[in-house]
């Protein structure tokens, strides 16, 4: 299944339960697709405006009655699935002009007093759920910030990286979240809202993070094509290097289960690559010859959706194209991999120099609020 989209994409998220697939896109514009499977069709089902930049970024939230979007224009947008209608926006007045903050002031105050705007202070580069009504924000400063999504407020926010946030994957057991971006993978405590623990500088801009071998490895992506391999516990320098994607940028890894992950790369490929012993399993499908912007899973994990700067959305079974792999050996014995399950703590984490933000060229701190939101979780 495949859909034209008009302009390039830059995000992409399925709907917890529903057959609904949302895309982002560099004009600012949100796409609602529906999906049939019976006929290998898709509808376009919501068109919005939503951004007066571009739309980096797209996530459906509050178990699915809600899509949240995230965008250069530092705003965060938050809009009704089934009717298209906005339910509230996070926005930054501080890099309007002075005269147009002026002609607005009145405006955003109504808003505020209704809470349909939040505020926000950088360009949006990266959104993840964390529970049912929890979201975190990562963004061009490197600031990482917490949504509460029904009450519509910050409970918190922290400096990770010192450049733009590139991807973020989160731990619910430990409550950890772990950010890539500036040439470093970061390591962060969301019940005290500091970075735990930092790798040290890689030469290498990270573009992805997965957690796989049930948390004992963290894997990075880089612009090379060289995959990063960190153990649970040990974040100071990776333990192994995966370069047979080289040297084509990884700009996307999808965690398949815990041997295998699926890597986009700006070659347009996309690959089936499994993890101790390391190896490109098979080639899973071409999207274009033009980099691949995003993956992501079908509720059921029975569809991969793939966006690209061919300006389409394709959507790929994955019952028939990992059918071929079926033979490949499973939960392999993990004896030569028993690295420690706790943290080493670093108190004062190294400070990483800035990365290139190569990537995003196109796409454009301390704590506040509540500190106890998750305490109960």
């Amino acid at each position: 299944m495949e859909a034209g989209l008009g302009e390039i994409p830059f995000g992409i998220d399925f709907h917890p339960s529903k057959e609904l697939v949302a895309v982002s896109l560099i004009t600012g514009v949100l796409h609602l697709f529906k999906y049939n499977a019976d006929n290998s069709s898709l509808q376009r089902c919501l068109d919005i405006r939503a951004h007066a930049e571009s739309c980096r970024t797209v996530r459906f939230i509050n178990g699915g009655q809600a899509v949240a979007t995230g965008s250069k224009d530092c705003s965060i947008l938050a809009t009704d699935v089934e009717t298209g209608s906005i339910i509230a926006r996070l926005m930054s007045v501080f890099s309007l002009s002075f005269g147009v903050h002026c002609r607005l002031i009145f405006y955003l105050n109504w808003l505020l007093k209704y809470n349909f705007i939040w505020m926000c202070m950088n360009a949006i580069n990266s959104l993840i759920n964390l529970t049912e009504s929890t979201v975190a924000s990562g963004d061009d400063e490197g600031c990482i910030k917490i949504w509460d999504t029904r009450q519509r407020s910050c409970s918190g926010s922290f400096n990770a990286h010192e450049d733009y946030i590139s991807d973020m994957n989160f731990v619910p057991d430990s409550m950890k979240l772990l950010t890539s971006g500036d040439g470093t993978l970061s390591v962060c405590n969301l019940r005290t809202y500091k970075v735990q623990t930092r790798s040290e500088f890689s030469e290498d801009e990270l573009t992805s993070v997965v957690v796989m071998k049930n948390g004992r490895k963290v894997i990075c992506g880089s612009q090379s094509g060289t995959m990063l391999l960190y153990s649970w516990g040990f974040f100071k320098d990776c333990s192994d290097r995966f370069i047979d994607l080289s040297p084509n940028s990884v700009e996307a890894l999808l965690k398949l289960d815990e041997d295998r992950l699926i890597a986009g790369t700006e070659s347009g490929l996309i690959s089936l690559v499994g993890i101790l012993p390391n190896r490109i399993i098979q080639p899973i499908a071409e999207h274009s010859e033009y980099p691949v912007e995003g993956l992501a899973f079908y509720h059921d994990r029975r569809f991969l959706g793939s966006i690209s700067h061919d300006q389409m959305l394709k959507l790929w079974d994955l019952n028939d194209i990992l059918q071929s792999s079926e033979s490949t050996v499973k939960g392999q014995d993990a004896s030569s991999d028993t690295d420690s399950d706790e943290v080493e703590v670093d108190d004062n984490p190294p400070r990483s120099k800035k990365g290139t933000k190569t990537k995003n060229a196109n796409k454009g701190a301390g704590f506040s609020g509540s500190n106890t939101f998750l305490a109960d979780l």
